[in-house]
């Protein structure tokens, strides 16, 4: 079995500097060295190694998701702060107007609603309960 000390995540961004604005400043995230990338700090103690890649291609699936208390009020905090909404067709149930799949009062799994961060990969804010 690994005997890992410790772990993190990390994709690529195509630019280094709007990548840190938006972890930094919209999404609320700490910077804990940036050294050859961004080592970010998340919610709970977790890792995310962010780092340029040249020939970058976006993640087409989500790449970090943020467990909130009121998806509402993140949706809505978001969208203040410029974000726009993903709306997918082929999940189980149709998004809302926000781009809400509510999943709980269908008893589908999580209420979660899609977002990308500059350089296209795919995040998410979700609530569980």
């Amino acid at each position: 079995m690994l005997k890992a000390q410790a772990a993190f995540s990390g994709f690529s961004v195509n630019d280094l500097d709007k990548a840190k604005q938006f972890y930094t400043q919209v999404l609320g995230l700490a910077v804990d060295n940036e050294t050859m990338g961004l080592q970010l700090k998340l919610p709970g103690g977790g890792g995310l190694f962010i780092y340029p890649k040249e020939d970058h291609q976006p993640a087409t699936f989500t790449v970090l998701n943020f467990v909130v208390e009121d998806i509402d009020e993140a949706v809505d905090e978001l969208v203040r702060l410029g974000v726009s909404f993903e709306h997918y067709d082929n999940m189980p149930a149709k998004p809302d107007e926000k781009g809400i799949m509510r999943g709980l009062s269908a008893d589908q799994g999580p209420d979660i609603a899609w977002f990308k961060d500059p350089a296209g990969n795919i995040l998410s804010v979700l609530q569980d309960k």
